[in-house]
């Protein structure tokens, strides 16, 4: 009898989007070739749905949609929120790598001073790395307009792990000979 629930619920914790009872009991039948109906299978959803409710479980069992998923409970949310918006401002994609590094590299410098290196248009690179606290305006150049100046964030320094912009990688030590083009004069 153990066996069947642990069964049903190793179903149900590797179900994407939930598993109906039907599923469940035509699985459980192929898999442990047994003899189990819907009800047997509906009375030990309902012995699981006891087991997680208890305050040492942070996931309960709940239907949706006829199908039976593990959630996690409604305290844990802002936790489990939390934890999405860490790994979202985690997540760069090419463009915002490339302006990033530029503006490490080149700071402070102008969002017209970072385009004209990438030779693309960086306003929605900038605007996400400014929201995913990865840098910070510095201020103003002194240029006609006085366009805003960026630079890399404390945040910067704790994603990537250094200390100050001095700990990047220098230039000379990622490039080497075999991925330069054209001849080396010194």
């Amino acid at each position: 009898m153990k066996d069947i629930m642990l069964n049903i619920e190793a179903l149900i914790f590797a179900s994407e989007e939930g598993i109906s009872a039907i599923e469940i009991k035509n699985v459980l039948q192929d898999a442990l070739l047994i003899e189990i109906n819907k009800d047997e299978v509906l009375s030990f959803l309902d012995k699981i749905k006891v087991k997680y409710q208890g305050e040492d479980s942070v996931f309960t069992l709940s239907p949706i949609n006829n199908k039976y998923q593990f959630l996690t409970k409604v305290i844990y949310h802002d936790a489990i929120n939390q934890l999405q918006a860490h790994r979202d401002r985690k997540k760069l994609s090419q463009a915002g790598l490339e302006t990033l590094s530029i503006i490490a590299y080149r700071q402070p410098i102008t969002k017209l001073e970072v385009e004209q290196i990438r030779g693309v248009n960086c306003d929605y690179s900038i605007q996400r790395l400014l929201e995913k606290d990865l840098i910070k305006i510095v201020g103003k150049a002194e240029s006609i307009g006085k366009p805003l100046l960026y630079a890399t964030s404390d945040q910067f320094m704790n994603h990537f792990g250094i200390n100050s912009v001095k700990d990047l990688p220098q230039l000379k030590d990622i490039i080497n000979e075999e991925n330069s083009i054209g001849e080396i004069i010194e």
